[in-house]
């Protein structure tokens, strides 16, 4: 998705791009006790509403706590093949969760990626009606403070409140052993004497700060997903006005540049979903409708949680849409197929380095015609400059007369004045649709390519390729049949030093793409200067 940010800086390559191409022609711990459970099932699938209600335990004995009762929160270690998560029995909320195939830095002991640390998350807010507080004291029916699982064994931890007078609230936490998607279940049982009328809500809450943004190019914030379309706020206006959405919602988010924790709504009694900001916590709330809970009766909330990484084909995996998630703009349709060729490439060569160059040499290939063709005109336009040029000076004080001449001789003469441009421009898309992918997936961070690079997510440390790529461009500009006046050639020798100082500090895997595109090009020319023109 893009930002304000990213598509100015698109907008402005764009220009620079076009520009260049149209001048060479004429014209984005207290301790409770129950047994711990792990079992060997099939991956996690929302449960239907009949199976949540059969699936939980019986209902613990559990001490009956008064409203103004406090006590130490204790907390639960679960762990699995892919992170590491902790919960505290205060408020039965998320405090960590750090994976565990990611790092902060491409070095064997640097510090592993933490997606929530010290903030609590997963939060029961607005229980309006009921009467339970964010920071309630939980119980748990687990007799250890680790819940271990791997591969395909599945477990779950419970907390469990219940208040004097019979109000009982659970959230039930359900976990997969090789997988990131783990459950919760948020439920209200009315085991008083009376019949009562609230609503639930659970708030997905995240530290926001100018910090949280590391450049003005990647998006940082809540993202939604509602009636198929994408959603993005700005954090800041949240300090101004909270939004509000309320049907069509298929998840709501808070993604970073490379990682996501996204919360799917399982059941309908999701109403709304609200964004907003406060003391410095972007959150999305998702809210029940309110309603008459009678005695005995039951009120559930089901939900699919997704804490990591932003990467397709775990996405796709999950569904219920997250892989939206992953959404390069107005280039989408143009920029996951070319995700995905990288990424069968690098299931054969293991380097994306590798995978770049030869997705290179695919587009070079498919946009060879056209490009030969651009080249062609131009070098034939290049010839018939001298007239052009008699024209311009003849009819200098009529321009009418002046451009009903110079089309005549490009009628005479069987040459198309836009040839050499419309050719390019119809590149540009599958270039800015590149650049996204370069710039934002996450199969490119921290991968290696050769000698110094050993992260084409990251800026080339020694400058090398966007200097070298500098060179090609010069070299690219003088094999290029030019019918610019002096002036206009001079300002143009300029384009590779322009272009070399805005790469210098971009992705190496996209300098690279750039580099050997380069290239490329200089071959085509070369091979269409030395032969001659029909």
């Amino acid at each position: 998705m893009e930002n304000k940010n990213t598509l100015i800086a698109l907008m402005l390559m764009l220009a620079v791009w076009f520009g260049f191409s149209f001048f060479m022609t004429p014209a984005p711990p207290n301790t409770e006790t129950v047994q711990q459970e792990t079992s060997t099932t099939e991956a996690l699938e929302p449960p239907d509403s009949k199976s949540l209600e059969t699936a939980f335990l019986p209902p613990v004995k559990s001490p009956v706590v008064s409203p103004g009762e406090t006590a130490l929160a204790r907390e639960i270690v679960v762990e699995n093949d892919l992170y590491r998560a902790v919960f505290s029995s205060r408020g039965a909320t998320l405090i960590s969760f750090v994976t565990k195939d990611y790092r902060e830095k491409n070095e064997p002991d640097a510090t592993q990626v933490s997606l929530v640390e010290g903030t609590p998350t997963l939060i029961s807010s607005g229980m309006e009606g009921f009467g339970f507080s964010e920071d309630l004291l939980f119980y748990l029916d687990l007799s250890s403070d680790t819940l271990s699982l791997s591969g395909d064994e599945e477990g779950r931890i419970r907390f469990f409140h219940q208040r004097a007078d019979g109000l009982r609230l659970e959230k039930i936490y359900s976990f997969s052993g090789n997988q990131y998607p783990f459950q919760l279940q948020v439920v209200i049982i009315n085991n008083s004497s009376q019949p009562l009328r609230g609503r639930s809500s659970l708030a997905l809450s995240t530290p926001w700060s100018k910090e949280s943004k590391p450049d003005s190019f990647t998006f940082v914030g809540p993202v939604t997903f509602v009636d198929d379309d994408i959603k993005t706020d700005d954090p800041d206006d949240l300090l101004k006005e909270p939004l509000q959405y309320a049907d069509g919602v298929k998840w709501s988010a808070f993604e970073s540049k490379y990682f996501i924790q996204a919360v799917v709504p399982l059941s309908n009694s999701v109403a709304k979903v609200q964004v907003d900001q406060v003391n410095g916590n972007v959150r999305n709330i998702f809210e029940s409708t309110s309603g008459d809970l009678s005695v005995g009766q039951t009120l559930s909330q089901d939900f699919l949680l997704y804490f990591g990484p932003r990467d397709l084909d775990i996405l796709n995996e999950v569904n219920y849409d997250l892989a939206k998630a992953i959404d390069f703009g107005f280039f989408t349709p143009i920029a996951k197929p070319l995700l995905y060729v990288l990424k069968f490439f690098y299931s054969f060569f293991g380097n994306y380095g590798v995978s770049i160059i030869l997705l290179t040499l695919i587009i070079k290939l498919l946009f060879w015609p056209l490009t030969h063709k651009s080249y062609a005109s131009m070098k034939d336009m290049q010839k018939l400059q001298p007239e052009m040029q008699k024209i311009r000076e003849k009819f200098k004080n009529d321009r009418e007369r002046q451009n009903r001449e110079l089309m005549e001789l490009y009628k005479t003469h069987r040459v198309n004045p836009l040839g050499g441009c419309l050719p390019m421009v119809v590149q540009i898309p599958v270039f800015f649709a590149l650049y996204k992918v370069l710039m934002d997936a996450i199969e490119l961070r921290q991968a290696p390519f050769a000698l110094w690079i050993t992260d084409l997510s990251l800026k080339d440390p020694y400058y090398v390729t966007p200097l070298i790529m500098g060179a090609t461009m010069f070299i690219q500009q003088k094999l290029t049949p030019s019918t610019m006046d002096p002036t206009q050639a001079k300002i143009f020798m300029l384009m590779p030093i322009i272009f070399t100082f805005l790469f210098l500090n971009f992705p190496s895997g996209l300098v690279l793409y750039w580099l050997v595109n380069n290239l490329l090009t200089i071959l085509q020319q070369y091979i269409i200067h030395k032969k001659p023109s029909v």
